[in-house]
């Protein structure tokens, strides 16, 4: 008795589609490849977030419990890649004291030329911060000490181009305290520099193949 037997020939339109996604994805191996040659032979060094000065102006306490501070902050973007400038966008920063934030910091997108540093600086003035009975121990702790500490935290995203058709983005994390002396009994009252206790963690986060 004779087998029956039957073909289905393959859809043209399916040849097609496999054509195009092995194409795409030589596409995306090759230009993975190059943006990591191209980012090995840059060998950049990665940009850098930290306090370059730092120096409390003001600080009033009264017997109510309510709080006033003033603060000059200087922040330092360092971009000691040789090879290409670096672009620095969405850059915050929290300044707080026992948990409770007292100022935001925040600054325009801004460019590093290659090998260079940008300071920017911040005259931070609180509104009178009424205080809870946790913060009023800790800032009776702190005239006893003579030590009063403040917390700065944030970040930046910075990016460099890697050749015409990609880029590099890092993202440079700030986290320190802040510490200076009260130094209330003593005329003028002055305040020493405050000093930033931690620096900057910056990471590579990201490998964009594309042209932004």
């Amino acid at each position: 008795m004779p087998r029956l037997s039957s073909t289905h020939a393959t859809s043209p339109f399916i040849w097609c589609a496999g054509i195009i996604c092995a194409i795409i994805s030589i596409a995306v191996i090759i230009g993975g490849i190059v943006i990591f040659v191209g980012y090995m032979v840059i060998h950049p060094r990665v940009p850098i977030i930290s306090v370059e000065y730092a120096h409390l102006d003001l600080l009033k306490y009264d017997i109510v419990g309510v709080m006033q501070t003033q603060l000059t902050i200087v922040i330092r973007a360092e971009n000691d890649n040789a090879k290409a400038p670096a672009l620095f966008d969405k850059t915050n920063f929290k300044l707080s004291y026992e948990g409770k934030i007292i100022a935001y910091l925040k600054q325009d997108e801004f460019v590093v030329a290659k090998e260079k540093s940008v300071f920017s600086h911040y005259v931070v003035q609180s509104s009178p911060i009424p205080l809870s009975t946790q913060m009023k121990q800790a800032i009776d702790y702190a005239i006893k000490q003579d030590v009063i500490v403040f917390e700065l935290k944030g970040g930046s995203k910075a990016r460099w181009r890697v050749g015409p058709i990609g880029s590099v983005k890092f993202e440079c994390n700030l986290s320190c305290e802040l510490r200076s002396g009260t130094d209330w009994l003593t005329p003028p009252r002055g305040f020493p520099w405050l000093a930033c206790e931690q620096g900057s963690d910056p990471a590579l986060y990201q490998v964009n193949p594309s042209p932004t």
